[in-house]
């Protein structure tokens, strides 16, 4: 299969190149979706044998997933693999995702708490079992990690989803439109590689907030993709 990685940054450039150089052996090609920056992460990206989309302000995890879609089908990928661009994830995981689609799930989510929320700072638990229980109780589907950014999908799921959200919401958007087009959903357990850097680029309490209402507003839409 034409495994495609898509990895949204804003402003990544201190980590993307270690991070390319770890997907590249686990897939057929990179996109980048450079939601914006202000500093070199596109150009790092490119010469790091990335595919390299730019917004050119920044419109959000939502819209950059999003574009990194739409270039994966252009592009003709059979599976897309989405991973975080601050080194969070282990690249080297990518083959346990991918076997879970070849095995029939279309939408395979990595589950940091399947490996029991080790090294996983307390309020991230929390933060995760919030979000676990607002995506269930919004549209009816429970995973165990709602809000991972490390995951892969077919094509064909790609081509179901229709995202409306452009920020951090589109974790538990994703679920809900797999859900809602009877979509196989799997879990397969991963590890969480927490440094300061990447714990810098979670979500504040208020941004929690913005992110519940608008996955309200998105549950009250669903019908009218």
């Amino acid at each position: 299969m034409n495994v495609l990685a898509i990895i949204p940054a804003y402003n990544e450039a201190t980590t993307i190149a270690d991070v390319l150089a770890h997907v590249r052996p686990f897939v057929d090609g990179m996109i980048v979706v450079d939601d914006g920056s202000d500093d070199r992460t596109g150009q790092i990206a490119r010469a790091q044998g990335a595919i390299v989309v730019r917004h050119v302000i920044n419109r959000g995890l939502g819209a950059a997933i999003g574009t990194g879609f739409a270039t994966a089908q252009k592009l003709g990928a059979e599976v897309v693999v989405t991973l975080d661009a601050d080194g969070q994830h282990d690249p080297a995981e990518i083959p346990a995702l991918v076997h879970a689609i070849e095995e029939g799930a279309d939408l395979v989510i990595g589950s940091r708490m399947l490996t029991g929320f080790v090294g996983m700072p307390l309020h991230r638990r929390v933060a995760q079992v919030v979000g676990n229980l607002v995506t269930f109780f919004l549209f009816g589907a429970w995973v165990t990690d709602s809000q991972s950014g490390f995951r892969a999908l077919t094509v064909y799921a790609i081509s179901k989803i229709h995202l409306k959200t452009n920020r951090m919401e589109v974790s538990s958007e994703l679920i809900a439109e797999a859900k809602r087009n009877a979509l196989v959903i799997v879990e397969v357990p991963i590890k969480a590689i927490y440094t300061d850097y990447s714990l810098s680029k979670g979500q504040s309490f208020f941004v929690g907030l913005k992110t519940l209402f608008k996955l309200v507003i998105r549950r009250l839409t669903r019908n009218h993709p």
